[in-house]
């Protein structure tokens, strides 16, 4: 991060500190490789919120708090029709697996506090 604040590049410095802990917790949970590489990006998250801004895009004016519930959900159906299976889905057990004992020890942790 300090050579992108050296060489000008502030914001991404920025973003890049923002996003290292949760990238970090991705690592921290010893997956395998391409079920971590698979979760480890916001590419699906993206392509979700471009799906959703391109179907409601043509909105000029919102009237309530239903129609845009309305409208995120005609852009997830729209998005689901191009979902695609995760990366490294058979090690999802794995997963779940690493979260079962990373909520435990913080369970624990919260007990001894």
């Amino acid at each position: 991060m300090s050579w992108l604040e050296r060489n000008g590049y502030d914001e991404a410095a920025e973003n890049l500190s923002e996003g290292m802990e949760e990238s970090l917790t991705v690592l921290k949970l010893a997956l395998p490789e391409l079920l971590r590489k698979s979760l480890a990006t916001t590419n699906a998250i993206e392509n979700l919120n471009g799906t959703i801004r391109r179907v409601s895009r043509n909105v000029k004016r919102w009237k309530s708090p239903s129609m845009i519930r309305r409208w995120t959900a005609l852009g997830v159906v729209t998005a689901e029709k191009k979902f695609r299976r995760i990366k490294g889905s058979r090690h999802m057990g794995a997963l779940v697996h690493a979260l079962r004992s990373k909520q435990k020890s913080l369970d624990s942790d919260a007990f001894a506090a």
